[in-house]
């Protein structure tokens, strides 16, 4: 059912439209006057307007104006006086969506405002459209669904037997892991394996946006709300409803935001940034960290009621140099992600690349293997991956047994200054967007992620 604004200078009118739209199941709310209807769509969200042109304070003209300006997606019908077409045709210039000439049958106004209706509630699915759309753009270039699950070793077991205990279930789940090590991956095969696998998945990373943002990126926010809002946003909260909401890093998320998190989490509702209208949801949440949650809690960076709110279940993601005999698998796995050749052809490691890459310590987990394997299989040459092809990014590394000697001091600080530049003025160019300054520079969103914590950028 929808909400609606009459606004006409007769009380009987208005309380006729209001008795006969209310047992219909809408929510009536009135005005008498410019003014007073003006403020009303200020402070709250209407689905239709419904006015007289000739009002005790002004003309009902300023009124669709102002109506079209304040809220698009409002739909506007105007009541003229019978024999009043032009100014009918000068309300839909200004943006009303249709007229009803007085006096008329409460039937046919009836059918009128369902038309419009029709039309406010297909203007809302676009505008939501169109904010998935947005969201799928960056989802497009999401990790892989099983390389960070990949592995025989007793710790991915123990990982896996938990995903399957904890699909069924609907409680908040935390994972806790190093950066890189398939939090994200472990996030997606819980909601895969669940109830809501065929209702959405929505990733956000907190620590993308600034403080100012979070907020609205979450709840979203209505026109007007800060400078710069020139039509309302839905949020993550909104477009994961029915579905699963993995909110990466949660340890960067202001103390603010955390209140308002915590609130959500309780009520399950919330409102948009500067709006009154509150939005009930049913969404799953999976939270992931690679932070020492229990130090930021001491250090009152986190909220210990959020925490224990977030963290009914815990899963915890081993790094890839904890368990290395997952490693070869991972490796077979890039290959052929990345180099398969003309004809199907597989790529082979030799036994002395192997052999580095699982004594190497692995900084950057899962990740960093992927980005290294994806090298190796460009610089590689006859189907063979050879020592040399992957020597590079382990000598950038700690060393290890197997790996070369690493790069000059001086050299090292130089290849690093100038990644750092270029990571800076692929996101400056881009305005913060990170799937478009990867796509830029020819890398992964999630490797951009990887690059900019690897310099301590943000």
């Amino acid at each position: 059912m929808a909400r609606m604004l009459v606004v006409d200078d007769e009380e009987s009118l208005r309380d006729s439209l209001r008795r006969a739209l209310g047992r219909q199941g809408h929510t009536v709310d009135e005005a008498s006057g410019v003014k007073e209807a003006a403020d009303k769509l200020q402070d709250g969200t209407f689905d239709l307007l419904l006015t007289d042109i000739r009002l005790k304070d002004g003309s009902g003209l300023d009124l669709v104006a102002h109506a079209r300006r304040a809220c698009p997606a409002v739909r506007i019908v105007v009541m003229t006086a019978f024999g009043s077409v032009n100014v009918a045709v000068d309300a839909m210039r200004l943006g009303a969506d249709d007229f009803l000439e007085k006096p008329f049958r409460m039937e046919a106004v009836l059918h009128r405002l369902a038309r419009a209706l029709e039309a406010a509630q297909l203007a809302r699915r676009v505008e939501r459209l169109e904010r998935e759309n947005e969201i799928l753009r960056d989802e497009l270039e999401a990790p892989a669904e099983d390389g960070g699950l990949v592995g025989a070793s007793p710790q991915m077991e123990r990982v896996r037997a938990l995903i399957g205990r904890l699909a069924a279930s609907d409680a908040s789940v935390l994972i806790r892991g190093e950066t890189g090590t398939g939090k994200e991956l472990v996030a997606r095969a819980i909601h895969r394996l669940g109830p809501r696998a065929d209702r959405p998945f929505v990733a956000f990373d907190c620590s993308t946006f600034a403080e100012g943002v979070l907020e609205s990126e979450l709840f979203g926010h209505e026109k007007g709300a800060f400078t710069g809002a020139d039509r309302r946003r839905i949020g993550r909260f909104e477009l994961a409803d029915t579905g699963t909401l993995f909110l990466d890093e949660i340890g960067d998320l202001a103390l603010p935001v955390q209140v308002k998190l915590l609130r959500v989490l309780q009520e399950r509702a919330f409102q948009r940034v500067g709006g009154t209208e509150t939005v009930t949801v049913n969404v799953r949440v999976v939270a992931a960290t690679n932070r020492d949650v229990e130090a930021a809690m001491r250090e009152k960076r986190l909220r210990e009621d959020l925490y224990y709110r977030l963290n009914v279940v815990t899963v915890h993601v081993p790094p890839l140099r904890e368990r290395r005999e997952d490693i070869p698998a991972l490796v077979q796995l890039f290959a052929a992600r990345y180099g398969r050749r003309p004809g199907g052809a597989e790529l082979v490691v030799v036994p002395e690349a192997m052999a580095a890459l699982q004594a190497y310590s692995w900084p950057g987990n899962v990740r960093q293997l992927e980005n290294v394997m994806h090298r190796a299989t460009v610089l590689c040459r006859d189907g063979l991956i050879r020592l040399e092809d992957v020597a590079l990014e382990l000598a950038e590394g700690s060393p290890s047994p197997t790996s070369p000697a690493p790069f000059t001091s001086d050299l090292r600080a130089t290849l690093d200054a100038v990644e750092q530049e270029l990571l800076q003025r692929a996101i400056r160019e881009h305005h913060g967007n990170l799937t478009a300054a990867g796509r830029s520079l020819g890398i992964e969103r999630n490797l951009l992620r990887y690059k900019l914590r690897k310099h301590g950028l943000r």
